[in-house]
């Protein structure tokens, strides 16, 4: 978790895909891929990293189905990793189920614990569980209002379109210290979500590894709008976190060599665009330590300053043996000088990365966000007609957040 000067959490993430390795063409098993990334879990702590992070899939070639069971059996043989997932189906997960499920990994990681929000990319998981995709962002408005309400009522009276009702219901057990796990919005194309980010008060998460910076600097920077909008802090306050993804070696040519196989293979990106083109569009970096060191220490000339960072390291068939070469790289050369750069000229009005920590500090001090902030006309101490974790206006305002910035972001859905 963070605590240098930088403000800055760093990690890494994983899609938690199993993929034929195309320099020996074998496929390791679902169960060796399981316990390799549970090595590369506990491994991302040796070396210092902040943050571990998994998403979630119920399809083939994806293993995790289940983050929360493979995150507390990581929290069991670590002691200071933060554990967080790379997207938690907001959409077709019932919201009851993440708020207990979560709770527990938080009660048994001692505070360790947030969750990042999203719709996932696979589109026949909705009516695997019951659900329509065209209802997508409604979906997600509905059952984070209801996961918020959860965690932050103890008793719960609800209705809604998309799930039973409920009566004086409580989640269990309770958050930690009374404070919910952190939450972040994840999304790539939607400003949508980056509303709902901004009316709680919450993180937004834009994993920009597929598209050039120029779209991620419209959603985030929609989303820092949005968030001085309802009060939270100043749009440099707003809590931000960036995905990305790197291949290291010592040469930058024995780097681009070792890669190029897995990446014109990977049926994530592979079969499209060369190497050198994505490299060119997307964050992705293929040299040297000090190439990637460059690249990401100019984030936030693109973003603003911001609080995690979050690194593809696992992908694509790589085998074990080189992706903890990977880590060791990571956490012993490019995020140590990353500290060192991005604690340069940091305003002192910027945020560190949250922490469970900092977030029981903020309720005890009442300065936790309240959902729809503050009306601009209503006086200090007095909240807004929208706050109080009732949340209906975010599925209005989503409704009509496409008329007024679809066209400006170049979202195609």
């Amino acid at each position: 978790m963070s605590g240098d000067e930088s403000g800055m959490q760093f990690g890494i993430f994983s899609v938690s895909d199993i993929t034929e390795d195309p320099t020996t063409r074998t496929t390791i098993s679902e169960a060796q891929r399981i316990r390799d990334w549970i090595t590369m879990a506990v491994h991302a702590e040796e070396v210092g990293l902040d943050v571990v992070a998994i998403g979630e899939h119920h399809n083939p070639p994806f293993f995790s189905s289940s983050p929360t069971t493979t995150l507390a059996y990581v929290a069991a043989q670590t002691k200071r990793i933060l554990l967080s997932t790379a997207t938690t189906l907001i959409t077709t997960d019932d919201p009851v189920k993440i708020a207990e499920d979560f709770a527990m990994l938080q009660v048994l990681s001692e505070g360790r614990t947030d969750v990042m929000l999203g719709r996932g990319n696979t589109g026949p998981v909705y009516p695997w569980f019951g659900k329509d995709i065209r209802q997508g962002i409604e979906l997600a408005m509905e059952h984070y209002g209801l996961l918020h309400q959860l965690w932050h009522e103890e008793v719960v009276d609800w209705s809604g379109r998309f799930r039973t009702p409920l009566q004086g219901f409580t989640s269990t057990p309770r958050p930690l210290d009374g404070v919910a796990p952190f939450v972040w919005h994840g999304s790539i194309r939607s400003p949508e979500i980056a509303e709902q980010a901004a009316y709680y008060g919450d993180g937004f998460f834009a994993n920009n590894i597929f598209w050039p910076k120029e779209h991620y600097q419209r959603l985030i920077g929609y989303y820092r709008q949005r968030f001085e909008h309802y009060g939270h802090g100043t749009a440099a306050q707003a809590i931000v976190g960036l995905g990305g993804q790197f291949f290291a070696r010592r040469n930058s040519q024995d780097a681009v060599d070792e890669f190029r196989p897995y990446f014109d293979h990977a049926p994530v990106y592979g079969h499209g665009p060369s190497l050198e083109e994505f490299t060119a569009q997307t964050p992705l970096t293929v040299g040297s330590p000090q190439q990637v060191i460059d690249r990401y220490a100019a984030m936030r000339e693109h973003f603003g300053d911001y609080q995690r960072q979050l690194f593809l390291v696992d992908h694509a068939g790589l085998p074990l043996k080189t992706v903890l070469e990977q880590l060791d790289i990571l956490g012993g050369e490019i995020v140590p000088a990353l500290r060192k750069e991005l604690a340069k000229d940091r305003p002192a009005e910027v945020p560190a990365a949250p922490t469970h920590e900092s977030q029981v500090a903020k309720a005890l001090a009442g300065k936790l966000p309240v959902p729809g902030g503050r009306a601009p006309s209503a006086p200090d101490g007095q909240a807004s007609s929208s706050a109080g974790g009732h949340p209906s206006s975010v599925p209005e305002r989503a409704q009509r957040v496409e008329g007024h910035t679809g066209a400006a972001f170049g979202v195609q859905r």
